[in-house]
């Protein structure tokens, strides 16, 4: 059970690939927003329930129904991958129901000691992905990620080709923005990012660039972006979520914020590119399978409070321009250094 954040659900993707693989008997049930089921598609002896919170499942009532959803399913034990108070309530009735049952430790002390103002402790924690695994070695199933698997590149549908063309160098994808602004790179250095790569050729071939994102305030931005361009195209709002992920599974790399993108193409496959602010990939939320080089994070120098909270949502007085300590070339470099995973 992992309801929410989309990045978080998209994390628990290569952990059930690697689960089914190695345990090929067992079935597996996933429980969470119906906007997310398509993160499971084509994952062998994997089944989605989609946690319905505006009726079916609302509220404790609506629980004691999930629960009993989930035992006519016969579950043997129930992973909580989740722990907050709606998963401790249905793990809870399958603890008293006699199954057994583990949920994931989500490390507040470390996470506290790494974002301290004073005093920190600047060591890497351990990985989201380690943490979904020590849930399942608790209910006596040994995960290995270390030989990890993707799905096959997805087949662009007539009307993707249609908007984002054939010929290109390269498929890069771009997801400028993030939850909290502290996360977000200046739009000015992005913009300046993406007319390098706009204008990078080889052997007389553009690289195309998309832009990724959503909500009318987003969408407006990233059109004033790519207008300019060609080579660079909105994708905003242009196609469904599913085609996106299929798109997504096609590009060369993807330059991302600490979001959701960042994990959504991890999950696929996809070299990712990352740049942090407040946050920091120590924190544990590095998109799967990429090397630590690949994470661009602003310099601890300028900017010792760093990281200064977990998920970005703390403002500290004269970090704001800490993101502008990433170089707009070295960014690039990356960019143009990446290879694609699968």
């Amino acid at each position: 059970m992992r309801l929410s954040a989309m990045g978080d659900v998209a994390m628990t993707a290569p952990v059930l690939r690697a689960f089914v693989k190695q345990y090929p008997t067992v079935q597996i049930t996933v429980v969470s927003r119906p906007f997310f089921k398509p993160f499971f598609d084509g994952i062998p002896n994997l089944s989605f329930l989609a946690f319905d919170e505006k009726e079916r499942h609302k509220g404790f009532i609506g629980l004691l129904r999930l629960f009993r959803d989930l035992r006519k399913l016969k579950i043997d034990a129930f992973a909580d991958l989740h722990n907050v108070l709606r998963s401790k309530v249905v793990r809870t009735l399958f603890a008293l129901s006699g199954k057994k049952v583990a949920a994931v430790d989500k490390g507040r002390e470390g996470k506290k000691a790494l974002t301290a103002a004073e005093n920190k402790l600047f060591e890497p924690l351990p990985t989201m992905f380690e943490n979904h695994i020590q849930v399942f070695q608790k209910l006596g199933f040994t995960v290995d990620l270390s030989n990890p698997e993707f799905p096959e590149k997805a087949v662009l549908s007539p009307e993707i080709v249609s908007i984002i063309g054939k010929n290109h160098q390269k498929l890069i994808g771009i997801a400028p923005f993030a939850q909290y602004d502290a996360k977000v790179y200046p739009l000015d250095l992005m913009k300046e990012v993406i007319r390098k790569l706009a204008e990078s050729r080889s052997f007389g071939t553009e690289n195309k660039i998309l832009l990724f994102g959503g909500g009318k305030k987003e969408i407006e931005i990233l059109d004033s972006i790519s207008s300019p361009y060609k080579n660079v195209i909105n994708m905003a709002g242009k196609i469904k979520f599913q085609q996106e992920l299929q798109l997504i599974s096609n590009l060369d790399v993807m330059l991302s914020m600490d979001s959701g993108n960042a994990h959504i193409a991890a999950m696929l496959g996809v070299k990712v590119v990352t740049l942090w602010g407040a946050t920091h990939p120590f924190a544990g939320f590095a998109p799967f399978n990429q090397p630590l080089q690949n994470a661009l994070v602003s310099d601890r120098n300028l900017f010792p409070k760093l990281p200064t909270s977990v998920y970005g949502n703390k403002i500290v007085e004269g970090y704001e321009d800490a993101m502008r300590t990433i170089t707009v070339d070295s960014i690039v470099k990356v960019l143009n250094d990446s290879k694609q995973v699968n």
